[in-house]
């Protein structure tokens, strides 16, 4: 598209810019069928067959599901902090959405709070907060002790306090400088934005890594790994470019945004994809080489718990289905320009980050004894119904709060100063 082809920027209270009607009539029941979902999960995962010896089922997957949103939300704040950091101007027309997402921190921080009381319940998540738990595995005391400065309830709460403060504090400063320019087209604005994206930056990846050492890591407390935290971080930005793109297309093909977005945008969006899927295969080897070649027993431990049962063939597929396929299906420019095909990549994307996250949390929620540990499973069809019903209940959820969101706001920054700059643009 050339620049004089271009269409003109339509005015700032044009139809195009507005959540279609067809998208707002669905708030309400995507709110309550997601609450209803949500709940009958939990309930479902509180009742999984004790011969699974699986005490910490319920709460895992409650986990499960929320770290699967979580690293979305982030990611989409991510997404926004970068693309003013260095100024981009292809990306202004699918911000927005980002945006709409970046808000969502809000509701993730009050869907926090059972995970946040499941610390002060003996064992009901993390195996840290069993008095016991050293005791049974003949733990050194003084060792244990020494984890237990960091691994407690109240430090717990206090770290968890200050990441949601950053990640709200930027979120809110983000939010309100975008939709308040749509309104003021004050040029400045931007200029802040800007400013502030550095230290913002490095404010969210340092919460990110210490969250998913808490969150995450410390569902085993005997294992560690550096690179955990990065690894989390890749997953999370790979789905929230997924998310970007597949909301794009809803939006898109409801009427909304049909000139502003182009096949240009969905080719970079594409791009990000692809490159994100090498990033957290890379991530994720680099962990495992490393730990395989160092072969210490309290690193080792982690991967052979995922080698066991189920988990093992979970193991293999992401290897094959979170990397192998989407690699060669996002390659490919020709793809990468076809939106229907961006987003039929991007929600199958978004269905084996929910199978890594799950990889992640879920072989923890065995119950460990001093002979040994069990071997994990996914809790027979009634877990794996709980699981899924988790999930999808508070994805749908957040979606019925994005839409409510939307329903107030324009999708476009229709007076960013680099509009018109994101509608002409073009791949090279």
């Amino acid at each position: 598209m050339s620049e004089h082809a271009a269409p003109a920027v339509k005015p700032a209270d044009d139809p195009a810019f507005q959540l279609p009607a067809s998208l707002a009539g669905l708030q309400l029941p995507m709110l309550g069928g997601g609450l209803a979902m949500l709940l009958i999960g939990m309930g479902l995962a509180n009742a999984v067959p004790a011969e699974y010896e699986m005490p910490r089922f319920g709460m895992s997957a409650y986990l499960t599901a929320f770290l699967y949103v979580l690293t979305i939300v982030l990611g989409c704040l991510f997404f926004v902090l970068i693309q003013h950091l260095v100024r981009a101007g292809w990306s202004v027309v699918v911000r927005r959405v980002a945006e709409f997402m970046m808000f969502m921190i809000f509701p993730m921080a009050f869907l926090f709070l059972p995970i946040l009381f499941a610390v002060f319940r003996e064992g009901s998540l993390f195996v840290w907060t069993d008095p016991n738990f050293a005791t049974d595995l003949h733990l050194d005391q003084k060792m244990w002790a020494t984890k237990l400065i960091f691994l407690s309830p109240g430090f717990f709460v206090v770290r968890a306090a200050i990441y949601f403060a950053i990640w709200i504090g930027l979120a809110v400063y983000y939010w309100r400088g975008s939709v308040n320019q749509d309104e003021t087209g004050e040029r400045a604005a931007t200029d802040r934005m800007q400013f502030w994206s550095g230290p913002a930056t490095m404010a969210f990846s340092l919460s990110l890594s210490f969250a998913a050492f808490d969150w995450g890591m410390s569902l085993a407390p005997m294992w560690f790994s550096t690179m955990f935290g990065v690894y989390m971080f890749a997953g999370g930005i790979l789905a929230a470019h997924c998310v970007i793109t597949l909301l794009t297309y809803v939006l898109q093909r409801s009427g909304a945004m049909r000139d502003e977005v182009t096949p240009e945008h969905y080719h970079d969006l594409g791009k990000y994809m692809f490159g994100f899927i090498v990033f957290w295969t890379y991530i994720g080897f680099s962990q495992y080489m490393l730990i395989w070649y160092g072969n210490i027993p309290e690193e080792t431990e982690w991967f052979f718990t995922r080698q066991e049962g189920g988990f093992g063939l979970i193991s293999l597929s992401l290897i094959f289905f979170h990397w192998l396929i989407p690699f060669f299906g996002t390659m490919s420019r020709r793809f990468r320009r076809r939106p229907g095909l961006m987003a039929f990549w991007a929600a199958y994307i978004l269905i084996l980050h929910f199978i890594d996250i799950y990889w992640l949390v879920m072989p923890e929620a065995r119950a460990i004894t001093s002979h040994g540990h069990t071997i994990p499973s996914f809790g027979g069809a009634i877990g794996i119904a709980a699981s899924l019903l988790c999930v999808i209940g508070m994805s749908t959820l957040v979606l019925g709060l994005v839409l409510r969101v939307a329903g107030g706001n324009r999708l476009v920054p229709v007076r960013d100063p680099r509009l018109r700059e994101s509608i002409i643009f073009e791949n090279i």
